[in-house]
């Protein structure tokens, strides 16, 4: 019996994922991707060790726009310097650190330098504006931030100093907050302020005995300790850290990779940014773990820069959300770039539109570009496509299930597993699913039952061969370039406005973006307003990302026969409302 027969006779619903699925096994509306590739049971200061050891001399990262290239050995070096830097300056195992701001090297190295010291990496959104951020470090009792002193608009040192005013009186750059009692270290990447450190003093801190001490500290390092807080949030808008160990992210990016040909030499254009799992997993922990090469093209995104990074470095692998795609394509020059190089790439963060991948493949040669679907929660891959698939599965579907894991969908009013192709909610098991919502019971348990199956409020269908078709979502949730935006979020906020009486923020499907938000506004009686008003009153408030892009006045909203607002048939009331 060849090994698929022989899976088919041990489970109906088992796929060997180690090759793609050739014969349909799936019976029901449940599937298991068996392997014959282990699950690693290592950290990621020992996954990278590994790495060390076998490529020294290769590249590890390249930062174009800031002219820093650090070999494996290198890297090694920076991030053991840095580690015991930050256990010299009273950082334990299991305190926070904060890490805010664009795509630069000290994001990596203090993605490494922490979990090589135990200590938890939060991964804080450059975006965030003043009460986003103080929401962020108060709720997971940060201990300390790494930032740049500004970038762009975002002047992240500033705002630090109005949370914490008591860095003004501080002489040795560690302070006592008020607001955040547990903050007591900011470190920039850039410059030297009052109050604050500069990462050049982290990585001097720690003499002799603070490596002894890091040493000692690796024997009692669990893969099972939790190494990184990555804010999501529900349909309640408030954000939730969802926390994910060593074996949660190192295991994911060991699959994905081995799933998309990493363990071949492999140099990955990475615009993606680094505060999403998408960029910390996908790549970071990748770096590490299958010795990729990094080449990071701007410090924000910059599509152009995608195309010359492409050429210069003679990259082989590509990643990208649907929007960075969509802009690279759109470039009136593309033809003149040497694209090569490019043997795939990788789509994901938003709903990836069928004729953008056919575009990818077709227009820029990326023949083994494949879809890929998870969640935060879930460290965050659970499906991707194989390089060699055919169109109709890199179009239609978001991929085969992966390595060790488990997926149902089932009636989500009943929990019953649905008929095999039948429509419901899809749930998750296995490794990848997250220890918790940090500090959340509650809100843990309601999206995580008794027997470990996470619930993704994604409405999905299987088929046969184990490969996922996302249909729609149960959540509330706006995914606007890649970006992940909850409309309650914005809804509080907006109901803060004096002349506001209502606001309902919904997702219009735009071409570039995915979705647009847009707020439908129904404005208290006998008052005035205009859409450059609510937008202004935005502005500074929450990260640019959230600002509604459309707003209506409404006199009324759509509602259910029960009288809650529905935006079921979202995309004609959004039509009616412009009209009027």
């Amino acid at each position: 019996l060849t090994s698929a027969a022989r899976c088919a006779i041990v489970s109906p619903h088992a796929i060997h994922v180690d090759s793609p699925p050739c014969i349909p096994t799936i019976t029901t509306s449940y599937v298991h991707g068996t392997s014959s590739v282990s699950l690693l049971s290592c950290t990621m200061a020992q996954a990278l060790h590994s790495t060390v050891e076998r490529w020294p001399d290769r590249e590890a990262v390249v930062f174009l726009q800031d002219g820093i290239r650090k070999t494996f050995s290198q890297f090694q070096q920076d991030v053991d310097q840095t580690a015991a830097g930050l256990l010299a300056l009273g950082l334990k195992k299991g305190d926070r650190l904060g890490i805010w701001g664009p795509n630069t090297y000290e994001w990596v190295l203090f993605q490494y330098a922490t979990a090589k010291a135990g200590i938890i990496l939060v991964c804080v959104n450059p975006a965030y504006q003043l009460q986003e951020l103080e929401f962020a470090l108060r709720k997971v009792s940060c201990n300390a931030v790494v930032c740049p002193t500004k970038f762009k608009t975002q002047k992240f040192y500033e705002m630090l100093k109005q949370i914490c005013p008591e860095m003004e009186t501080s002489v040795a750059g560690m302070f006592k907050s008020a607001r955040l009692p547990d903050l007591r270290m900011v470190a920039l990447t850039d410059s030297r302020q009052h109050g604050a450190l500069h990462v050049d003093d982290v990585l001097q801190a720690g003499g002799s005995q603070h490596q002894k001490e890091l040493e000692d500290l690796q024997k009692k390092l669990s893969f099972d300790d939790p190494i990184n807080i990555q804010f999501t949030s529900g349909t309640t808008g408030s954000p939730k850290g969802a926390t994910l160990s060593h074996h949660n992210i190192v295991n994911n990016s060991y699959f994905i990779g081995l799933r998309l040909g990493f363990h071949w030499r492999v140099r990955v254009c990475l615009p993606v940014p680094l505060y999403h799992t998408f960029g910390s997993v996908g790549g970071g922990v990748a770096m590490g773990v299958h010795g990729a090469t990094l080449i990071f093209p701007s410090t924000g995104y910059d599509s152009r820069a995608n195309l010359e990074a492409i050429q210069k470095e003679r990259c082989t692998f590509i990643y990208g959300t649907p929007t960075m795609y969509i802009d690279m394509l759109g470039q009136h020059d593309l033809q003149k770039f040497d694209l090569s190089s490019l043997e795939s790439g990788i789509m994901a963060g938003s709903p990836c539109p069928a004729e953008v991948v056919r575009k990818v493949i077709s227009v820029m040669k990326v023949k083994e570009m494949v879809i890929a679907y998870g969640t935060t929660e879930n460290s965050p891959v659970t499906f991707v496509g194989f390089p060699l698939d055919n169109m109709a599965l890199k179009t239609e579907t978001v991929g085969c299930i992966t390595h060790h894991i488990e997926a149902k969908v089932v009636d989500p009013s009943t929990g019953e597993i649905m008929p095999l192709g039948a429509s419901g909610e899809l749930m998750i098991r296995g490794y990848c699913v997250m220890l918790e919502y940090w500090d959340e019971p509650a809100r843990t348990q309601e999206c995580i039952s008794r027997d470990r199956w996470y619930k993704t409020g994604d409405i999905a269908s299987l088929n046969a061969l184990g490969y996922c078709r996302i249909e729609g979502r149960i959540k509330d949730l706006i995914i606007r370039g890649g970006e992940n935006i909850y409309p309650a979020e914005i809804e509080q906020f907006l109901h803060t406005h004096p002349k506001i009486q209502e606001a309902q923020v919904i997702g219009v499907k735009d071409s570039r973006m995915g979705e647009e938000v847009c707020a439908c506004i129904k404005l208290k009686q006998g008052v005035d307003c205009t859409v450059e008003e609510i937008k202004a009153f935005c502005k500074g408030q929450m990260a640019h990302f959230k600002i509604p892009h459309y707003v209506v006045f409404v006199q009324e909203y759509p509602l259910t026969v029960s009288g809650k607002v529905t935006f079921l048939n979202f995309a004609n009331f959004f039509l009616v409302c412009k009209g009027k």
